[in-house]
């Protein structure tokens, strides 16, 4: 596995990798679920190239850049023993360097949910990834459908751009309990992690009132909201059931819906999501 740390570098690098080449983009601290990304690109591609980079762009100042997890030399380890090519492990500085003054914002996909509160979030991400895209130069991208904004808005960049790169969304992979593995799980305590488990619990309902023929959106809402309640630790943000093409939400569910929530639990911001019905891709 050879490790890049500039674009010239990484270029010299990918110009000698066999076709086609899949791609995951992380911000390191690696799991489980980064790792599930890694397979479902080895499944799919000849080579495969992975990023670790904290993209500062995406984080408010109010965020925590600063404290995010990081642990490189582990993150590499796992990526070698995974059968990755390249890692590109960039600088700030080469991703933005001195004078940068472009930026890529995908519109309306991006005002609610995670980007209500987090407004300029959604425009450091798809900024990102378009500068990845072109210096990777990927035949496929694999992304988590737990960030399942992240993936629409990644989407419609692909769409808008003509990219020439398929984009393919991974099922969340959760611990025993339910919980969708998360770098920023590292921030929970002894006693919040099992109060955590509530966020999967809420969508299991969810989805079982779904099954039982509830199509109401209201009534929906009050599943997950009083599954949540029961958790005193856990602090709701937002409950959203909305149509997966354009996250404008719903009143009553007719075509497939995406049943995404966030909640504050001590430091952590944490999200989950499911579509419905059960068992539906994202995309």
């Amino acid at each position: 596995m050879k490790v890049a740390t500039t674009t010239a570098e990484f270029r010299r690098l990918r110009a000698g990798l066999p076709e086609a080449v899949g791609f995951v983009p992380t911000m390191g601290y690696l799991h489980e679920g980064h790792l599930s990304l890694v397979r479902e690109a080895r499944a799919r591609t000849a080579s495969v190239v992975a990023s670790i980079f904290v993209n500062p762009s995406q984080f408010a100042p109010s965020e925590d850049l600063a404290d995010y997890p990081r642990d490189l030399d582990r993150d590499l380890e796992l990526l070698e023993s995974e059968g990755v090519d390249i890692v590109f492990h960039p600088t700030a500085g080469e991703m933005y360097p001195e004078g940068f003054d472009t930026w890529v914002e995908v519109d309306r996909l991006t005002k609610r949910l995670e980007g209500a509160s987090r407004p300029t979030h959604f425009r450091g991400v798809a900024t990102v990834v378009a500068k990845l895209f072109n210096i990777v130069r990927p035949n496929i991208a694999v992304f988590g459908q737990k960030d399942a904004q992240q993936a629409l808005v990644i989407r419609r960049l692909i769409e808008d751009l003509d990219l020439d790169v398929e984009l393919v969304v991974a099922p969340t992979v959760r611990e025993p309990d339910g919980l969708a593995m998360s770098s920023r799980n590292e921030y929970l305590t002894f006693e919040e992690r099992p109060a955590a488990a509530v966020l999967r619990r809420a969508l299991l309902r969810a989805e079982s009132a779904y099954g039982e023929g509830e199509r109401d959106v209201r009534r929906i809402r009050v599943v997950v909201e009083e599954t949540l309640a029961g958790e005193p630790l856990v602090r709701p943000l937002y409950v959203s059931v909305a149509d997966v093409e354009t996250l404008e939400e719903m009143e009553t569910i007719e075509r497939k819906a995406l049943l995404s929530l966030a909640a504050q639990i001590g430091r952590a911001r944490l999200i989950d999501n499911t579509v419905l019905p059960p068992g539906e891709g994202l995309i």
